[in-house]
């Protein structure tokens, strides 16, 4: 990965993604933030239901298309992050970044949250980060 990739994830906070449809299997492009805090790399939203939770949890794989201070198009993984506990570290992270923090207990218990991988070694296990 090249720098200024690295500087986009460390620095950037809004991406457009591309899943899978779980139904149609086609692709659908969304505009959505992402997180990253301790080499780590997670994207959430409002609580609710989401399509694009929904497709991730049927298809895994999408594009992570970085868009602000760099342009690249990079395939990933997503990992769902259900342990509460591991939801709660994190989500307490990004409520904070978005300025939410009331809202903290309505995140943990129905936003979407996912880590989000960029290479093909994605453990099945769940962690509270991916620090490896």
């Amino acid at each position: 990965m090249n720098e200024e990739v690295k500087r986009a994830l460390q620095n950037d906070s809004l991406i457009d993604i591309t899943t899978t449809g779980r139904k149609t299997g086609k692709a659908h492009r969304i505009e959505i933030s992402f997180s990253y805090f301790d080499q780590a790399i997670n994207i959430s939203g409002m609580p609710g239901s989401r399509g694009w939770y929904a497709n991730m949890l049927a298809n895994p794989e999408f594009t992570f298309h970085l868009k602000q201070s760099v342009k690249a198009d990079i395939p990933v993984k997503a990992t769902p992050i259900l342990n509460e506990g591991s939801r709660r570290e994190i989500l307490a992270r990004i409520v904070h970044k978005w300025d939410r923090q009331n809202d903290l207990d309505a995140f943990v218990a129905g936003s979407p949250l996912v880590a989000v991988w960029l290479d093909d070694k994605a453990e099945a296990a769940e962690l509270p980060t991916h620090r490896r």
